[in-house]
């Protein structure tokens, strides 16, 4: 699709809307008022044109792509002088490429950016018309703003291949557009939770919300973690407060907190009023402390083991909890009382045979270094550099854990807004 062939005869959109439409005498029988493709569940990466909606007086017809000859950057000749003329029905897929993608929002996975579309290019590509590119320039946009006579020119200074996109459409002729993700091997659902959440930020209401719904509830949390948190509570307050609920119960727990926190209190009670039970309870428990203490930015997500237990059985219990990966980096070794005795890091189980006890990879001597729930940010960043450990464990006065604060949360809570990268987004 890249060719210089298909190059030098791409056809603009913009420029071919409002052109004649011909007869196969070469005899003007209306005008161009959009182009009909099924970029929906047709499998096909570069869809191809099912029809076209022509003004004939002061009608508007659908015909069929079988009645079409050929497109050109300043008409549409059909095959024959007799018109069908039929109301046009949107059927499964099809989206009209003017009303429902021209200016809205697309979403470029390979640079992961959210765009808007400038313009929309078509190439021949055997006997058929396919849309093959996505214009973002500014350029372009000053084009459309010129002389008439000039928009038909592709000016393609900035153009997408229209098989890094995910577009939006419409579901129904009186429907807006609305995000409408591929349905098979959706490009999107294989960027990481970051990637998720500019997109998402990027996206508008309609978008944002219909993004969700296509996503998995675990990812979709995911990538609610890594929003910015004005962003994140604008979205919360979008979506149904039961859908809310979900994502947020689904989120880590120190990730969920802080969601909450950025909540008005009665926003805050109705999100927690419909969640689990038991989750509600633990969430509840975190929002007493202050967000500025120890007890505020620890996660409870915990790996717990006994002295005797071998390598081999921590490890087969970590795959359980495969989900909370990027909350685990090690393991608190407690006694017969639940206090903690030792805290083994997971490279120490990645080195160790399988047979060894974790016993004998700590020393009761030596205790890990903890904090308390009550201690301030100061105090765990101090510790945190003076152990040089990537995350140390809060506990209660018996010396029993409470939960793990990890050096991203430390970061987090005193740089806000440090850690992630935004993607360009163009035209907004």
């Amino acid at each position: 699709m890249t060719t210089r062939h298909v190059r030098q005869n791409i056809i603009s959109l913009v420029g071919l809307i409002g052109c004649p439409v011909l007869n196969q005498s070469g005899e003007e029988v209306g005008h161009l008022v959009d182009l009909v493709a099924r970029v929906h569940g047709g499998g096909e990466v570069y869809p191809a044109l099912t029809g076209i909606v022509v003004r004939v007086g002061r009608r508007r017809a659908f015909l069929d792509a079988s009645a079409i000859d050929r497109v050109e950057r300043r008409s549409v000749t059909l095959r024959t002088a007799r018109l069908d003329l039929r109301e046009f029905q949107r059927r499964e897929g099809e989206v009209l490429l003017h009303r429902d993608i021209l200016d809205h929002q697309l979403v470029d996975t390979d640079e992961v950016q959210v765009i808007r579309a400038a313009d929309l290019y078509l190439a021949q590509v055997g006997d058929q018309v396919r849309l093959v590119g996505v214009d973002v320039s500014m350029q372009t946009l000053l084009r459309r703003l010129g002389p008439k006579r000039f928009r038909w020119h592709p000016t393609p200074d900035r153009v997408i291949d229209w098989a890094a996109i995910e577009s939006f459409g419409a579901d129904s002729a009186e429907a807006p557009a609305a995000v409408k993700l591929r349905e098979t091997h959706t490009a999107l659902r294989r960027l990481r939770p970051a990637e998720l959440a500019d997109v998402l930020e990027g996206l508008g209401r309609p978008g944002r919300r219909e993004l969700l719904a296509s996503l998995d509830h675990e990812v979709a949390a995911d990538a609610l973690e890594e929003m910015e948190p004005h962003e994140l509570t604008a979205l919360l307050r979008e979506v149904d407060p039961a859908q809310a609920a979900e994502l947020i119960a689904r989120m880590e727990p120190d990730e969920a907190v802080d969601a909450l926190r950025d909540l008005p209190d009665d926003e805050q009670a109705l999100m927690l009023a419909k969640m689990p039970a038991p989750t509600q309870r633990e969430l509840a428990r975190l929002l007493g402390y202050p967000g500025d203490e120890a007890g505020g930015v620890m996660t409870t997500v915990l790996a717990c083991a006994k002295p005797s237990e071998t390598v081999e059985e921590v490890r087969r219990r970590l795959v359980k909890l495969a989900k909370h990966q990027t909350e685990i980096d090690s393991v608190a070794v407690l006694d017969d009382e639940g206090r903690l005795i030792g805290d083994v890091s997971a490279f120490d189980l990645l080195v160790n045979k399988g047979g060894t006890r974790l016993a004998e990879l700590i020393d009761p001597d030596d205790p890990p270094v903890t904090l308390r729930p009550d201690d301030d940010l100061d105090k765990v960043a101090t510790e945190m550099v003076e152990s040089r450990r990537s995350s140390l464990l809060v506990v209660d006065d018996k010396g029993r854990p409470l939960g793990r604060i990890l050096s991203d949360d430390v970061l987090d809570a005193l740089v806000p807004g440090h850690g992630r990268l935004h993607f360009p987004r163009l035209l907004q």
